[in-house]
């Protein structure tokens, strides 16, 4: 009958996990299955359940937590739309220069514009897109 008790327990921590999100109900989820299956195995009386539940719950939460935590906010960003375009290197197609131009990066023909307003760039040089401004590419020699 315990190994039942600590197995709805265990299954309304999971549930209430999923709403929180915060990893601390799924940590006490795994002391109270732990618990159900000491219980279940050795037929345990209540005061041994629930030394093992305290046991693996604080085991889980100060061990598995902060490396859970640490994956699940610490993913590695991946650079999409025009974060993607960043540094890539171009050829630029009408001269460029602070207020107009064409650079050809990307399999497309993007308009662009010069990062320092001095700069000036001919018809077949290199550059390279430092930022996207609107569906302008803002570019530099590189």
């Amino acid at each position: 009958m315990g190994a039942l008790v600590w197995l709805v327990v265990g299954l309304i921590f999971i549930g209430a996990e999923v709403l929180s999100g915060d990893l601390i109900l799924l940590m006490l989820a795994g002391g109270a299955l732990s618990a159900a299956a000491v219980s279940a195995i050795f037929d345990s009386p209540l005061w041994v359940d629930g030394i093992v539940f305290a046991a693996v719950s604080l085991l889980l939460v100060f061990t598995v937590r902060p490396v859970a935590k640490r994956h699940m906010y610490n993913r590695p960003r991946l650079a999409t739309n025009t974060e993607g375009l960043i540094g890539q290197h171009g050829v630029v197609v009408a001269a460029i220069d602070a207020d107009s131009g064409q650079v050809k990066f990307g399999g497309g023909v993007w308009s662009a514009r010069a990062a320092h307003p001095g700069d000036r760039f001919a018809e077949g040089e290199s550059v390279t897109i430092l930022e996207i401004d609107g569906a302008t590419a803002v570019v530099w020699k590189g």
